[in-house]
């Protein structure tokens, strides 16, 4: 499947693959569940077709991209950079209703995989402030040896 190369086209696809994922399914009269007799009968659900959750990586393959560095550089630098900014937003939606779950810790993992983080501004702040400390080694006195025989003994 090849990239989209208009932003009609590349936004046709991005709503594509959320409709997707929805699932396909049509309306049978079945005996109803909750019938003692199997004369009731009501209209259910039957999946041709299950619904799956959003995904980055499914996203990033339905649009066409080889890896996701290739998505994320045109989502910073190319000419749709907005619709895939958005289309992103979308699945991080996804991943944080998760997080009102009984367990979350798989969308907890998902959203640290992209870019989020449980610290406080500040703190985040520092941290990435300490990734980028710079270090000057200053030599002073004589050059350490690099093996034995830079070492002159001298007998008293």
């Amino acid at each position: 499947m090849n990239k989209p190369t208009s932003a009609i086209a590349l936004q046709r696809r991005i709503e594509a693959y959320f409709k997707y994922i929805e699932g396909e399914y049509h309306l049978e009269n079945l005996p109803a569940k909750s019938s003692k007799t199997t004369a009731e009968f009501s209209a259910q659900k039957v999946w041709n077709r299950e619904s799956e959750p959003a995904t980055l990586c499914g996203l990033i393959l339905h649009l066409g991209f080889n890896s996701r560095r290739e998505f994320e550089e045109q989502e910073a630098n190319g000419p749709h950079a907005a619709a895939l900014q958005r289309a992103r937003l979308r699945i991080e939606a996804e991943y944080e209703k998760k997080l009102h779950y009984q367990s979350a810790t798989g969308a907890i993992f998902a959203l640290k995989s992209i870019g989020w983080n449980d610290r406080s501004g500040e703190a985040s702040l520092l941290i990435d402030a300490i990734k980028n400390i710079e270090v000057n080694i200053i030599t002073s006195g004589p050059p350490p040896a690099t093996n034995e025989r830079d070492i002159a003994i001298e007998l008293l």
